[in-house]
């Protein structure tokens, strides 16, 4: 199978932060891959933008070590990479001061007709001086779009603070909040599952649905990220963005199109119907860890506190929780929800597990009839597993066998799997909203987790330690045993 490359419209995209390592790692190789591809226009021009002071022969220096670092070597055609390079300029500026926009107006000369993006790459309490910028030095045009990179406060007051001064600059339609777990192929397959086949829909609910499970697992620690972590904690990297998208994905009512405020109206009533959780329901609901020294693939590795060189740190490495959403679809469904560093294996999924059969006509000898289960995993490896019963083959009576119908993308598709920041990118220039998160979005779960917050800061208990290369705390696996169930490993 292949697919079908459409070319879009003439633009621009100037990058803030763009020698940092978001522009490095994804950015620019994720618009290698589309120019490679055939997809971006001769015009497209690509500039970067920081505080260093770097000629543009520099910059396409970075640019090309980029490249090279982060695209595998059979992607790299010599002849591309040289055109692509060409289309990168740079311009010194601090978005703190007046100093530097003229530079950048100079390399936008030529393109007031075209699409304009302005891609936040950078730290966000500088988010509203960038904007304040590009206004106060009239580089927003009618065609011009900002695409603003998380977290998006730390609260719900700084959220809104936050979109409140972009919102001065540039209106709802926009702005595009990136979640680059929206721009995975395998998320957006779960919408193509539920909605293009008639064989889940009907089962979508609390009659035949037990409770579902999404997990976002990393097997690294803090890495050079200790600073920013310790002020954020895996409830506000991971849980409030990802997992909470994710969430809205899997239990949202159909839209009436794929329209982008008609998806985003849906994921918005999911978070409005979520359960509350605050103070002692908070405690009961979720579990928050910190990891201490362990064994990793790589060897022996120190604890979290080690790491940030802080003893008293209370900053969670693992959280989980279980929620509830009241409504008559999902009315007595819990979801958990778990992500954290340090864990066992590095590996994204949701697991939608259905209620088991009401009776057995198979006899004792036939064996445990488990229940099945919808797999669908966001890396590594991509692909959906739908966990059935079946007779295990031979003779000598009906044994039964828990198996999974396998789809990799991998092999199932003669296609590379694009990075999400490719499709992400490409579809601001189109001006299609649908996988970016609404002002409202962000508002209704910084609205559900902030109690959450208060309740562990009042709580007295600091996070429970778990050991590195495991799947976190004791009290994790006994937040969703107590229930009946347990949390789902592959192969099970």
């Amino acid at each position: 199978m292949v697919t079908r490359v459409i070319t879009v419209t003439p633009f621009d995209i100037v990058v803030f932060g763009g020698t940092g390592d978001l522009a490095r790692r994804k950015l620019i190789p994720a618009l290698y891959h589309r120019d490679l591809d055939g997809q971006l226009p001769a015009e497209a021009r690509i500039v970067g933008v920081s505080r260093r002071e770097l000629s543009t022969d520099e910059f396409r220096a970075l640019g090309r070590e980029s490249v090279l670092a982060h695209v595998k070597p059979a992607d790299i055609e010599p002849g591309r990479l040289e055109g692509f390079l060409a289309r990168l300029s740079y311009a010194a500026l601090d978005a703190a001061t007046d100093i530097g926009w003229e530079a950048l107006a100079k390399a936008l000369e030529g393109g007031s007709g075209r699409v304009r993006i302005f891609y936040l790459a950078t730290a966000p309490d500088l988010f509203g001086e960038i904007v304040a910028g590009l206004a106060r030095h009239r580089l927003v045009t009618p065609k011009t779009r900002v695409i603003v990179e998380k977290p998006i406060g730390t609260d719900l007051a700084s959220a809104r603070a936050l979109n409140d001064a972009i919102g001065k600059v540039f209106p709802e339609t926009s702005i595009y909040r990136i979640d680059h777990y929206l721009g995975k192929e395998t998320v957006q397959n779960l919408m193509a599952l539920r909605f293009a086949n008639a064989l889940f829909e009907p089962l979508w609910n609390a009659a035949h649905i037990d409770h579902v499970q999404i997990t976002v697992a990393e097997s690294l620690g803090v890495e050079g990220r200790a600073g920013y972590y310790d002020t954020a904690g895996a409830m506000r990297d991971m849980v409030q963005n990802h997992i909470m998208q994710l969430l809205c994905l899997v239990a949202m009512e159909p839209p009436p199109s794929m329209d982008a405020d008609s998806v985003r109206d849906e994921k918005l009533k999911v978070l409005k119907a979520l359960k509350p959780l605050a103070e002692g329901a908070a405690l009961a609901a979720t579990v928050r860890g910190q990891y201490r020294a362990g064994a990793s693939s790589g060897g022996a590795v120190p604890g979290y506190l080690e790491e940030l060189g802080d003893p008293g740190s209370r900053t969670e490495t693992f959280v989980a929780v279980k929620a509830e959403i009241e409504n008559w679809r999902w009315a007595g469904v819990p979801f958990y929800l778990r992500s954290g560093k340090r864990l066992a294996s590095r590996v994204s999924e949701i697991v939608v597990a259905f209620r088991p059969i009401p009776h057995s006509i198979f006899g004792a000898a036939a064996g445990a009839i488990d229940a099945n289960r919808l797999v669908i995993r966001l890396q590594p490896d991509e692909g959906v597993k739908l966990w059935l019963m079946i007779k295990d083959p031979g003779p000598g009576g009906m044994r039964l066998a828990h198996v999974p119908l396998d789809m990799s993308f991998a092999t199932a598709f003669d296609v590379r799997n694009p990075d999400a920041y490719e499709r992400l990118v490409l579809d601001v220039v189109r001006g299609n909203q649908t996988l970016f998160m609404r002002r409202d979005e962000v508002e209704a779960a910084w609205a559900w987790i902030d109690p959450i917050l208060d309740a562990w800061r009042n709580a007295a208990d600091p996070p429970r330690g778990y050991t590195a290369g495991t799947w976190g705390p004791s009290a994790a696996i006994a937040l969703i045993e107590r229930d009946g169930r347990t949390w789902y490993e592959d192969g099970e």
